[in-house]
């Protein structure tokens, strides 16, 4: 008996038959089920296609009886009188090959010499009703225009339903009286129209007929599948168009469905009287089929085209004459695939061969896997795996002694390039600092001086050199709170510091203005407020008012000076998800503005556009940074074009 472990060949046989078997059948049903899909979504749109046509076929017929009978009652009040009104229903039957009967019916007190009932009607006799014969000969049509018989016509729903809507309404019904011989067993839609007099008062109704089967004949000039038909339900479900005759009027949808065993046709009946359109696959009459519906335009009715799926996927059933073939040619694929596997089992061993040459010549940059494999191969490659494993060990501590020091040079010559950036930023920030600080300091210093050497100064003398020198002061002050909050100590404490001050958004805003006044008297900044003065936010009202005193005291010191604005608002333009969540404090300015290409280092600390502006570099990274401190974010409007415009956004 053969071993199926030990047996290369035989595993791998059997390795590639259960993998190419499930593989072949599951893409041969995928192929299936994609194919199946496919035909039923086209079949959908040509169904959808074939019913919009008809629907359009049917509602120019219906066009045409209405457009004739509402021409017609427009004559009906100046000629109210008997013999005009037999005149005018021969007229409109006559002169309109749609219609097969018109009938103009009086409200009981119009004419009372025919007493309470007169109702003139004309209607059209002997068509060729069959026109798909065309051996049967020609019968000339023969129009009757009579005064029918007295009888309760303001019962019927043809007189009823257009009086009591006082509006013209489509009705179908089945005449028990037969009066109208064209239709099928009585079957017939009337068109009805209110009639008022000169005065508006309602005298009547006029009712164009036409006959269910020759409106049957309409919608069924084009099928899409060969065993398609039409039907079409009313208002209650009732069939007033279907195949078999039998069904019309006496039946409706919901006869047909067991709300156990058939609710989707129940629900297509919902569907249609509720003059919903859309399709369903469902079974119908033990036949499954594609139905898809819409409501007639300007009537209670709802028109559907059935067709059966297998006319549907007739083409699709034809492809099990394929599949044969293709299953005796995939097996045959299988059995040469696994023949060619295993003629190709042997070779791992060339593989190893190969690899032991390799090593025999010196190269010992070969890799042998170890195998899992209990037959003479697998061992045999295991054997070799071992001792070239072995052999690699001690090359590979050389290898590994030699990168890691190249790669400790690297982070060494990494470490020294940072540490010499660090020192020249160190020195660059040093110098800077010391000329920002000279600058007041040497003011200071000179009119220090002049106060000692001249006690003689007059009021005004004193007072400049009193605001310039408290001018100054207060730029070093600024410039050592900066250098403070830069810090690490300063940083800890914003961290640490409350942040559920009760801050109005006005009055905080005010207060920026009157600092900034202090530092730049002849600057005007004009402000403005769409929010409330008691509106209030939880936030840091010192770490927040610094934010605003530099982002004007920067508008104020690099723009013309002239047209400087703060902003306090709720609302965005670019923004229209936050309103009312969100207060903006927008500070504006005309000026140079900031290059596009500055933009994004501007926020970095130590770090100035200009090298010879004044600054250390540090006021709109602190300003982002204490907005970010405290939940919020500070942004430059990149859209904005006649200076600067940053925005600061926090939550309310």
């Amino acid at each position: 008996m053969i071993d199926i472990r030990k047996s290369f060949s035989t595993k791998l046989s059997l390795t590639v038959l259960l993998l190419a078997v499930p593989v072949f059948f599951i893409s041969l049903g995928i192929l299936f089920t994609h194919s199946r899909r496919m035909i039923r979504e086209e079949a959908v749109g040509r169904v959808n296609s074939t019913l919009n046509t008809t629907m359009q076929r049917l509602c120019r017929h219906l066009n045409s009886v209405e457009t004739a009978t509402n021409a017609i009652s427009m004559f009906i009040p100046e000629q109210l009188h008997p013999d005009s009104i037999l005149a005018l229903t021969r007229f409109i039957v006559s002169f309109n090959p749609s219609i097969d009967g018109c009938s103009i019916s009086m409200e009981s007190d119009v004419f009372p010499e025919y007493g309470r009932y007169f109702s003139a009607y004309t209607i059209r006799q002997n068509r060729v009703s069959d026109v798909s014969q065309p051996d049967t000969p020609f019968i000339p049509d023969s129009i009757i225009t009579v005064i029918e018989e007295p009888y309760d016509y303001f019962s019927k729903d043809w007189y009823r339903l257009p009086r009591q809507k006082d509006a013209p309404y489509w009705v179908d019904f089945f005449d028990e009286t037969d009066s109208l011989e064209l239709t099928l067993d009585g079957m017939i839609s009337s068109f009805g129209r209110p009639i008022h007099d000169l005065q508006g008062r309602l005298v009547g109704i006029i009712s164009s007929d036409i006959s269910l089967r020759r409106v049957s004949k309409v919608i069924s000039q084009e099928k899409p599948y060969p065993n398609s038909y039409f039907m079409m339900v009313n208002e209650k479900g009732q069939y007033i168009v279907h195949p078999d005759s039998s069904r019309l009027f006496s039946q409706s949808i919901f006869d047909e469905a067991s709300p156990s065993q058939q609710p989707v046709l129940i629900a297509l009946g919902h569907e249609m009287t509720k003059g919903n359109t859309g399709n369903m696959f469902l079974d119908l009459e033990g036949v499954h089929s594609l139905v898809t519906y819409q409501r007639v335009p300007g009537t209670m009715w709802s028109l559907a085209l059935v067709c059966p799926d297998d006319d549907i996927l007739s083409g699709y059933n034809q492809q099990t004459y394929i599949v044969l073939p293709l299953l005796v040619i995939g097996l045959i694929f299988i059995l040469l695939l696994c023949h060619h596997s295993v003629a190709h089992s042997i070779r791992p061993l060339n593989e190893l061969l190969v690899k032991t040459q390799t090593i025999a010549s010196g190269n010992m940059e070969v890799y042998i896997p170890r195998s899992q494999r209990e037959d003479a191969i697998g061992s045999l490659q295991n054997s070799f795996a071992s001792m070239l494993q072995r052999l690699n060990f001690h090359m590979g501590s050389v290898r590994y002694t030699t990168e890691l020091a190249q790669r400790r040079y690297e982070e060494l010559a990494e470490a020294t390039r940072l540490a010499e950036e660090a020192n020249q930023q160190k020195t660059e920030f040093i110098q800077n600092i010391s000329h920002q600080i000279r600058t007041p300091l040497n003011i200071i210093m000179g009119f220090t001086q002049i106060l000692s050497n001249s006690p003689r100064l007059n009021d005004e003398e004193m007072k400049v050199i009193t605001t310039t020198i408290d001018h100054n002061s207060k730029i070093l002050y600024r410039m050592a709170l900066m250098l403070f909050d830069s810090s690490d100590t300063g940083l800890n404490e914003e961290l640490k510091s409350n942040k559920q001050d009760k801050v109005g958004c006005n009055k905080l805003a005010h207060a920026a203005i009157e600092y900034i006044n202090i530092h730049f008297p002849d600057i005007n900044i004009n402000f403005h407020t769409d929010v409330a003065d008691d509106l209030c936010i939880k936030t840091n009202s010192l770490y927040l008012e610094r934010t605003l005193r530099e982002l004007l005291f920067n508008a104020a010191k690099y723009s013309d000076g002239q047209h400087l604005r703060l902003i306090v608002t709720t609302h965005l333009s670019d923004k229209p998800d936050n309103a009312h969540k969100t207060v903006f404090f927008i500070v504006e300015d005309t000026g140079k503005g900031i290059d596009d290409s500055h933009r994004e280092r501007m926020f970095a600390f130590f770090t100035k556009i200009d090298s010879l502006s004044e600054g250390l570099g540090l006021g709109l990274p602190l300003a982002k940074r204490h907005i970010f401190n405290l939940g919020g974010e500070l942004t430059m409007d990149p859209d904005y074009h006649d200076g600067c415009r940053f925005i600061v956004s926090l939550p309310l």
